[in-house]
This record gives structure tokens, C-alpha cells and sequence, in this order.
């Protein structure tokens, strides 16, 4: 131990070795002293107080003791060997027992020393003893200060089974980072420092460990915190920078007769004043001579598809195609019949290509998409395919990125000679801190308005002792002559979750609403393709007035007669697919509903995402409280391959952390672009330093 650096590699450490080094390798990815030193606790413990063995209040609650071990024997038994030593404390006894890891414990524990335990102990036949108990020797604990905040550290089966627990691990460190943390270089500004009012880098990595009391482990958190978010902010903001202000892009100058025609001629509303300010802000963007990299945020009908079509025809205004992604084919061809409805009989070709189209009409395709006569295609993966040739390809129009991955959207940049504009579009509103994460190289502009005639609509929750007044609710709407979603969670019964079931439920409605006075629908995700469309017809068409689902319907349906959404079994969904479901109403003139069925009993989560539901409409609170509820990750979904793999911050936690390293990284490089000046040097190196350690943050684009 006598030369050791951030770079040692741990099995050269005293008490690791190759077998330990090997472990620490395969369990947590701790490879060098300086990954050591970033294992960090994940709380602390009050070990400022003893207790004498006759003090002891009760079970599961920890106490510290102070005694010696006066002697230990390793049993064997029918399910392997276990260690019983016997403690003493001055005044009486205890048993203290180990079940993993046996022998290593054996030869390495203190008898007849004095030493500091601490454990949970547990009555058994009127007598106390502590299963696996941490175990110090006084003097260790005296030198290191023990009696504050002692740090607990993340470990796992394997480790513990080689003595490396919480406490293991705690040695290990504390042995490390007094030798380590000396060596640390500061990397943030000194004004970074100075405006967060943060701690020095070694002092905050030292204090992590070691705090004797709770502040001193909050400010060194909040400085490891905010330097792992200020570093991601400043990789992402660099990367903005490289594909908009750095990226040469093709200038969209006029606004011409396609553009103008559509605006005056067939917009079927006055836009609202969000999309307004979001075409102002993409004119902007499209008129720089740089790149556009925008992403468009829009609630369920804020119109983000007008935006788009009025973005596409300025591309056809300025002498170029644009295209437009979507990730499945139901949505897909809902673009194409969407924008052909509010084009009408303009002068402007709109094609669909997706895998099922094939032969000649294929064909015929393609040979007017290379010679310019498309001037809007519409698809999916399939625009990326190789005999794809635009003519003249400038505007790249992508739904829901997170369903593409980076080299996919890089096959859609080079059928162009310049990279082709992109707007970025999601139906999914993002807690305004994940996007600064998951979306923070692209400029972002939302859609924060309905459009106009649109009325919000009503949610309230009801239980099944309510049904009887539901069922007369639906009748009258029926009677009205508007349309019903019934949405089920499941298929088919589940004994193990108190689901409604489809199946149950259909056949209950039916009995409520007979034929041949009603007609009821019914989809779901197990019917073939051709019976789904069949039955989903019926219902667009209005030939049926309730249709009875799954979650299929959760995206690609547009029935503006349907008034009513009721969601069976609504606890069990998350606030986002509560919100989508919900959008599927409220899209005619008429007053729509949400009524969301559950069982009398709820636990507070499921109790809290209901009540919001029912207090707001609007996707952006709701996208908070649900990243509240459940953490980034899962609100994201399958963009969490997007979401960067943060060792200390929290995006819910850190929020304001987050805000202010955003603000502060783009002070930064306002004033030094490349991180070139000599201040920022050591900036720069653990900039690069974190993106090698980080993979996932250089797959953010």
C-alpha cells in the first residue's frame, strides 16, 4: 500500500488479491482504487450511541455494543457450517452468528480483544444473539472516529461470502481515500464553485465517507451530485452544438404557394398561440444556414401534425422533399390519411411506404420519390432501406425517436448531400428535467395549448358499488348518440391479480346493453389482423356504439364521436397510459369523459395517480408526478437506452441541481466553446474522462 494512486488496480490493494479483485469486478465493476473511492453509501447510520446487552428495547432495531469476543467455533450442520462466537459485555452474554462466509470470518476475527459490534438483535428462547454482525476492534474504531454517521455501502451475496459486506467494503475505502483523495484535482471552475457555494472535489470525496455529521454528508453528496449532472449538461451541450450551430444545413427562405395556400386556403381552425410560436421558432432554425436538430413536444390533440405539414410544405416551397417517420404502420398510415384529408385537392403528392408495400405500386413509388415528383413520404423503417433515393431530400420529420436507434436516423441523414432539418416529435410529455436529459441536445419547443372548440374533459373516479349509476350515465350518452370506450387491462382471468377481465366484462356489457337495440365491438391484441380492422371499422363508422378493448387502442385511434373512455381496473395502469387512454375522447365538439373504475381499497400511489388524473389534464404535470411515482427510467420507457446511467444524481431528486448545472454549462461554453482556456483544462480532461466511463451518454443524439 505504500505507492498508491487513483489508477492502482485494486488487486495490488493489502487484503484484496486476485480472488477479491476478481469479485469486485463481477459484482459492482470496481476495477481501480478511484472506482473504489466512487463506490459511494447509499445511507448512513447514527453510531454515536452503545447500549449494554441488558438495554436492549426490542427486535429489528440496530444497536451498537462495546465488549470482547471471548471465544468462537465453527458448526457444521446438514446445510453447510455456520460460525457461533460468544460476546460479552461487561455484564452479560450473547451469542453472535454467522451464515455466510464461515471460515474467512473464523480466521479473521478479534477473540479476546475488545471490539465494537453492531447489529440487529433477535429473542430466541428468552435470550438475545445478532446474525451476522459488524465487528471492529475498539482501537480501529477510536483512530477512525467511528462514533458519527457510519457509511453503508452497496454490496452483494457473492461479496459478503468473502467478507467484503458494507463493512468490508467501509475498510477497504477508508484505507483508500486517505491516500487517494490527496492526489485529487479540482475540475470545476472556480466560478462553478464559487456560485454553487460547493465544496472542493477531495474535501467532498472525503467527507462522503466519513461524515461526523448529517450536513457534512449532504454538502459532500451535493457536490458529487452536481458535478456528475454539470458534466452530462456540458457533453450534451457540446453535441448540440457540433449538429445545429456547427452543422452547415440548407436555408429555407421562402415562403411560397404551397405554404400560403394551405394557411389561408385549408387550415380547418385558427392555430393556437403555442403553434403559432413553435412555426416561428422552426422559420427561425430553418432560415440560419445551420443545421435544425428541434424537438417538438405536444399533449394528446395540441396539433403537432398541422405544425408538422406546414414545416413539409415550406421544405416543397424552398425545392425540397421532406420525410416522416413513424415507428409502426397503424400510425403511419394514419400521417398519410391525416395530411391528404387537410391538403384536399392541393397540388402536393403524399405517399405511404412501409414493408407491406410491395411490387409495382413499390415501384412506382420510388421512381417519382428519385425524380422529385413525391413531395411528402410518409413511413416507417422503411424509408431508411437502401433503394430509398430522394431527389432532393431537406426536412426529416421523426415520431417518437425513442422507437429508432442512432444508426438508423444516421441512414436517414445521408440520402441527403446536406443533413435534412429534423423535427423531433413525441405525444409522450416529458418532465421538463428529463428532457434537459434524455432530449438535451436538441432545441425543444411545446405545444402547451388545445386547439380552439376543444373542451377539456371531465375525469372522475368511481368504484364498483358507483356501476349501476355508470351504466345509466353510458345509456344517456348512447341516447345522445355518442360512443363508448369500455378498456380492460386483461385478456383472460388472472388468478393471481384482481384484474376485470375482457372477456367477462364484454359479456356483462352485452347483457346491459342487448342487441338488437345496441351494438357492442370488441378488440384486442390476440385477434387476427383483418377481425381487429373488421370490428374497429364498425366502430368508426359509428355502426357500433361501444367498443370494448384492450390497450390496443392506447395509440392510432381517432373516433371524434366517442365521448365516454371508462377504464376498468384503472389502479393497475400508469399515469401515462391513463393519460393516452384518455385522449382518445375529447376530440369532437361535444363535452367528452373519463371515468375511471377501481376498487374501494387503494394504496396511497395508486390513490395519488388517480387523484391526479382526475385534478388535471394537463401531460406535463402529469409526466412529473409520474416520474415522481415511479423514476425516470420506467416513465421513459423503452427510451431508457437513452437515458444516461447517473452513478450519484437523481433526476427526481436533483431537479434543481440539474436546472442549475444546465445554466451553468452553457455559461461555460458561451465563453469557451472547445474548453481550450488554461481554467477549463482540467474541466475538459474529466469531461473526456467521464465520456469513456459513460457509453450511454454519447448514444443521447
Amino acid at each position: 500500500m505504500a505507492d498508491v494512486r487513483p489508477s492502482t488496480p485494486l488487486e495490488f490493494l493489502k487484503g484484496v488479491g486476485p480472488k477479491r479483485s476478481d469479485a469486485l469486478v463481477s459484482e459492482l465493476g470496481l476495477r481501480t482504487c478511484m472506482d473504489l473511492v466512487l463506490h459511494l453509501p447509499f445511507r448512513y447510520e447514527d453510531r454515536s450511541q452503545f447500549v449494554g446487552i441488558g438495554d436492549i428495547q426490542g427486535e429489528h432495531v440496530a444497536v451498537q455494543m462495546q465488549g470482547v469476543i471471548t471465544r468462537a467455533n465453527e458448526v457444521r450442520g446438514g446445510r453447510g457450517s455456520r460460525l457461533v462466537a460468544t460476546f460479552d459485555d461487561g455484564e452479560r452474554t450473547m451469542e453472535l452468528q454467522w451464515f455466510r462466509g464461515a471460515q474467512w470470518i473464523m480466521r479473521n476475527l478479534p477473540v479476546q480483544k475488545q471490539v465494537v459490534i453492531y447489529g440487529k438483535p433477535k429473542l430466541y428462547k428468552g435470550k438475545w444473539s445478532i446474525a451476522h454482525p459488524e465487528v471492529e476492534l475498539l482501537s480501529q474504531f477510536e483512530l477512525r472516529g467511528g462514533d458519527g454517521l457510519n457509511p453503508v455501502y452497496p454490496s452483494t451475496e457473492k461479496l459478503t461470502r468473502q467478507g467484503l459486506n458494507s463493512a468490508g467494503l467501509a475498510k477497504l475505502i477508508r484505507n483508500v481515500v486517505s491516500q487517494v483523495t490527496p492526489a485529487l484535482t479540482e475540475t470545476l471552475p472556480a466560478s462553478v464553485v464559487s456560485k454553487m457555494k460547493l465544496l472542493g472535489r477531495a474535501e467532498a470525496m472525503r467527507l462522503v465517507h466519513s461524515p461526523k455529521r448529517p450536513e457534512d454528508a449532504q454538502a459532500a453528496q451535493t457536490r458529487l451530485r452536481f458535478e456528475e449532472l454539470f458534466l452530462l449538461q456540458l457533453s450534451l451541450l457540446q453535441h448540440k452544438n457540433k449538429v445545429t450551430k456547427d452543422l452547415p444545413g440548407v436555408r429555407f427562405e421562402l415562403i411560397g404557394e404551397s405554404f400560403n395556400q394551405f394557411f389561408h386556403e385549408k387550415l380547418p381552425f385558427e392555430l393556437t398561440g403555442a403553434q403559432k410560436r413553435v412555426l416561428r421558432e422552426i422559420r427561425a432554425d430553418l432560415n440560419t444556414g445551420r443545421h435544425m436538430n428541434r424537438l417538438l413536444q405536444g399533449d394528446v390533440g395540441s396539433g403537432k401534425t398541422v405544425v408538422a405539414l406546414l414545416t413539409a410544405l415550406l421544405a416543397k416551397d424552398n425545392g425540397f422533399q421532406a420525410a416522416i417517420m413513424a415507428p409502426t404502420e397503424i400510425l403511419a398510415q394514419q400521417h398519410l390519411e391525416g395530411l391528404r384529408e387537410m391538403l384536399g385537392d392541393m397540388p402536393v403528392r403524399v405517399e405511404l411506404l412501409t414493408g407491406s408495400v410491395k411490387g409495382g405500386a413499390r415501384r412506382e413509388i420510388l421512381e417519382a420519390l428519385e425524380v422529385g415528383e413525391v413531395d411528402i413520404l410518409v413511413g416507417t423503417h422503411a424509408l431508411i432501406e437502401p433503394k430509398v433515393v430522394f431527389h432532393r431530400l431537406g426536412l426529416a420529420v421523426i415520431d417518437e425517436q425513442h422507437r429508432f436507434g442512432v444508426a438508423q436516423r444516421a441512414k436517414l441523414w445521408k440520402k441527403a448531400k446536406v443533413a435534412p432539418h429534423i423535427l423531433v416529435m413525441t405525444a409522450t410529455p416529458i418532465p421538463r428535467t428529463l428532457a434537459m436529459t434524455a432530449y438535451g441536445d436538441l432545441d425543444s419547443s411545446v405545444l402547451d395549448e388545445l386547439p380552439p372548440g376543444r373542451k377539456p374533459i371531465q375525469t372522475v373516479h368511481r368504484t364498483d358499488a358507483s356501476r349501476l349509476g355508470v351504466f345509466q350515465f353510458l345509456e344517456d350518452q348512447i341516447a345522445e348518440g355518442r360512443q363508448i370506450y369500455l378498456v380492460y387491462p386483461l385478456i383472460e382471468e388472472s388468478a393471481t391479480l384482481d384484474h376485470k377481465d375482457l372477456m367477462d366484462g364484454y359479456e356483462s356489457i352485452v347483457r346491459r346493453f342487448p342487441m338488437p337495440k345496441y351494438q357492442v365491438a370488441i378488440v384486442h391484441g390476440r385477434m387476427k389482423p383483418e377481425d381487429k380492422a373488421w370490428e374497429m371499422d364498425r366502430f368508426a363508422k359509428g355502426q357500433a356504439q361501444i367498443l370494448v378493448a384492450t390497450t390496443v387502442i392506447e395509440v392510432g385511434v381517432n373516433v371524434p364521436n366517442a365521448s365516454v373512455m371508462v377504464i376498468e381496473s384503472s389502479e393497475r395502469f400508469g399515469l401515462s397510459q391513463l393519460h393516452q387512454l384518455r385522449g382518445r375522447v375529447g376530440r369532437g365538439a361535444s363535452q367528452s369523459y373519463c371515468i375511471l373504475m377501481s376498487k374501494a381499497e387503494l394504496g396511497a400511489d395508486a390513490r395519488r395517480r388517480l387523484e391526479t388524473m382526475c385534478r388535471t389534464n394537463d401531460g406535463f404535470e402529469i409526466a412529473e408526478v409520474d416520474m415522481e411515482l415511479r423514476g425516470p427510467g420506467d416513465v421513459m420507457g423503452t427510451q431508457q437506452s437513452g437515458v444516461p446511467d447517473l452513478k450519484v444524481a437523481d433526476l427526481v431528486r436533483d431537479r434543481p441541481l440539474l436546472t442549475s448545472a444546465r445554466h451553468l454549462a452553457e455559461e461555460v461554453l458561451d465563453a469557451d466553446p472547445n474548453l481550450t482556456q488554461p481554467a477549463h483544462l482540467p474541466l475538459r480532461e474529466a469531461l473526456e474522462t467521464a465520456l469513456k466511463a459513460r457509453s450511454n451518454w454519447g448514444r443521447i443524439s
